[in-house]
């Protein structure tokens, strides 16, 4: 939010979020609950000309510039080698932690992550059945089509259960700048609806 307050374009957004990021960090539980359950943030982040991707893990980020066709996010990191920003300490904190030996090429995802990232579009779970629905669509991918992918239940898009989605954006920014950009939110708890 402070993002799209603060910003006119996506890059500057972008490093709107990675400054507080910095000076702040993040954490919080994730449910009302007693539970304790945190996890770190990604975000998509768009305007008219551009589109980032920029995930976390602590203070620590990588930013990946969307350059076309499909790109989805989850609840796990999917930077790869891709990446455009980094967080100025991110492969030194992995080097001395163990995570990364410096020679190979640095893979945020996998350095920073238990997921192994060949994996993340043919195994199950949300990421890899967004991927597979955008793909589905890919050339093609209209608002209503978007509504449609975030209201699935079967893929888990549209979680239910303990962990429940509680609401879906999906926005329209077209790149002339005559032309109106149009979001649409659920106005239900259940996207499906």
């Amino acid at each position: 939010r402070l993002g799209l307050e603060r910003a006119d374009t996506a890059e500057k957004a972008l490093s709107v979020i990675v400054d507080l990021l910095e000076k702040y960090g993040q954490g919080g539980n994730c449910m009302e609950s007693n539970m304790a359950f945190t996890y770190y943030n990604s975000f998509l982040i768009a305007d008219r000309k551009e589109a980032w991707v920029l995930e976390t893990s602590g203070k620590y980020w990588a930013a990946e510039k969307v350059e076309g066709g499909i790109r989805n996010i989850s609840n796990q990191l999917s930077i790869t080698t891709k990446i455009d920003r980094e967080h100025p300490e991110l492969k030194e904190y992995a080097k001395s932690n163990g995570w990364w030996d410096g020679e190979k090429e640095f893979d945020f995802a996998a350095t920073y992550s238990y997921v192994n990232t060949a994996r993340m579009t043919t195994s199950g779970g949300r990421y890899c059945e967004g991927y597979k629905l955008l793909n589905k669509h890919k050339g093609s991918i209209t608002s209503e089509i978007m509504m449609e992918i975030l209201r699935d239940k079967e893929s888990g898009i549209n979680m239910e259960g303990g962990f429940m989605t509680t609401g879906s954006m999906v926005s329209v920014l077209p790149q002339q700048p005559n032309l109106p950009c149009i979001h649409f939110f659920t106005g239900t708890p259940d996207p499906a609806r």
